[in-house]
């Protein structure tokens, strides 16, 4: 059946995206996971990955074409198909696929219905967080309806839907940890096959076979068994079990030889919920107890009154990527304060004159890292704007200056890339800092964006923070800490003169660089800091 890929919405605000270049033509062959076309919005760039195999049948808009989100853009089916049969009255039956398809003519009624799959928001991103569910099983779907919501390790998404129908399966449930491209629910006319596209699923057979465990599924069956205690189980399956928390003791293994499979552990968690459901019904109801007073604290009494949460995908990543850090590089941190006077008065006179040239927000930490983004285009610091790759046998430089730039949000640290630092004014890197932080604090960043920085600046200098060790972003092999404006002394013909000095905390990977051109650079920092308005000047 031919089915029409429509463009993406990035964004509630997002109206329309541009066509960049298509990467697939009309007759040619396409895989699920293929790239069909790069677009872009008015602020970031997005690749549209096939969710169907078949073959490319029609191109409706051209590269550079300006095209509505949701409209369709291009249809996938099989050779010799109408394309404009799902195109009729202007409707589009988006593109979609199970990860596991069921054959139309063994799956009666799945030909009805159109599954959902776990977009991959990224490259790197192997799996996304299901949030919240906005529409549940039985609920009428328009198109452009919210689904559910799912986060990455980074940031957060709505998942719209893209046909009309009724949700008439959901094969996942929020907290879930979803593999990318995996089918979530399904929609489609009341009475269809939803089942035929549970993950995992196998077609029905045309008889079943007595007392025969079903094969597993293909692509299940070719990935390398992992070793758990004396079970031989599937990734999938064992990624499963971890987030559930089963008790792979009391699993039934159906796969080939001995191995267990996913819809093993799916079973065992099934058959737990059935018997917790049974003891439920079984125990008798008792009256509610009536309220009762708070029970007096015992001073000096052992007590535990300790609590446990589970951590965020989000935290487990940034805990997994710092280990990784301080455990394959040898980082050494060196500190230096510069005189802050020119930068104080400068950042004064912004917010006192510069409203009508949009530069009254300019902060302190944007002149910073301008100022770091000018002094890492030195010829003679490319090692600190650089990555140390290959097991740490290969250092990559870098012609611009990438600065990556440390935010604090409330689901933890994100670093998002303002790249070409080097060649922005200081108008253009404080306005693209600021667009970088709203989006990372709304979870509205695009993974394109977490990614790709030659060197990073992290600012906690706000919570009086007087001298840290900040920890590099491997493959990076610097990163600053800013720290805290305060009042600082000095002799001046023979008078205590007082000025506002700030600290900067420097920490190199020393495979990649010594301790002397590690100085050089915070000295180099140090003079284009002190004599801003030449830099300024300079350009």
């Amino acid at each position: 059946m031919a089915v029409a890929v429509i463009m993406p919405r990035q964004g509630n605000t997002v109206e329309s995206c541009v066509i960049n270049e298509w990467h697939k033509h009309v007759g040619d062959a396409v895989a699920v996971g293929d790239i069909l076309f790069s677009y872009e919005t008015d602020k970031a760039a997005f690749e549209e990955e096939a969710k169907v195999a078949g073959t490319l049948l029609k191109v409706l808009y051209e590269e550079g074409d300006d095209v509505p989100c949701l409209e369709n853009v291009c249809v996938i089916g099989e050779p010799g198909e109408d394309p404009d049969a799902c195109l009729a009255g202007g409707s589009a039956e988006p593109e979609a696929a199970p990860a596991v398809a069921a054959p139309a003519a063994a799956a009666q009624g799945a030909g009805d219905c159109v599954p959902v799959i776990m977009p991959r928001q990224g490259n790197t991103v192997e799996s996304c967080v299901i949030n919240e569910w906005h529409k549940h099983v039985g609920d009428a779907v328009k198109v452009g309806d919210l689904l559910f919501s799912y986060e990455t390790d980074k940031a957060g998404f709505d998942e719209e839907a893209k046909v009309e129908g009724t949700l008439l399966a959901v094969f996942f449930e929020e907290g879930d940890d979803v593999p990318c491209l995996e089918n979530v629910c399904v929609i489609g006319k009341p009475g269809a096959n939803a089942e035929a596209f549970r993950p995992g699923a196998e077609p029905p057979a045309a008889a079943p076979a007595a007392a025969a465990a079903p094969a597993a599924p293909a692509e299940e069956i070719a990935e390398p068994a992992l070793t758990v205690g004396n079970l031989r189980i599937s990734p999938r399956a064992k990624r499963l079990a971890e987030s559930k928390g089963a008790d792979l003791s009391k699993v039934v293994p159906t796969g080939p030889d001995g191995r267990v499979i996913e819809r093993d552990v799916q079973a065992l968690l099934d058959a737990g919920r059935t018997l917790a459901a049974a003891k439920a019904a079984e125990a008798p109801a008792e009256a509610a107890p009536a309220a009762e007073a708070p029970a007096a604290v015992e001073l000096g009494v052992p007590v535990d009154d300790s609590y446990t949460e589970p951590m965020s995908k989000m935290r487990k990543v940034i805990a997994k990527n710092m280990m990784v850090s301080l455990s394959t590089m040898a980082q050494l941190t060196h500190n230096l304060s510069y005189d802050a006077t020119e930068v104080k008065n400068a950042r004064a006179m912004f917010k006192a004159k510069g409203e009508k040239f949009g530069m009254d927000k300019i902060s302190i930490n944007d002149i910073v890292m301008y100022a770091v983004a000018r002094t890492l285009a030195m010829p003679e610091h490319k090692a600190l704007n650089a990555n140390l790759v290959d097991d740490g046998a290969t250092m990559k430089y870098f012609k611009g200056v990438h600065l990556g730039m440390a935010v604090d949000t409330d689901r933890g640290l994100m670093v998002p890339t303002i790249f070409n630092a080097d060649k922005m004014t200081l108008k253009q890197l404080s306005d693209t800092a600021k667009k970088l932080a709203k989006d990372c604090k709304e979870g509205k960043i695009s993974p394109d964006y977490l990614k790709g920085a030659s060197f990073t600046v992290s600012n906690i200098g706000v919570y009086g923070i007087e001298s840290f060790t900040p920890v590099i972003n491997p493959p990076q092999t610097g990163i600053l800490g800013v720290c805290a404006m305060k009042d600082a002394f000095r002799m001046e013909n023979g008078e205590i003169k007082v000025y506002p000095s700030m600290g900067l905390s420097l920490t190199y990977d020393h495979r990649a660089l010594d301790g002397t051109p590690a100085s050089k650079f915070l000295v180099d920092l140090k003079a284009n800091l002190e004599n801003f308005t030449l830099l300024l000047a300079r350009g």
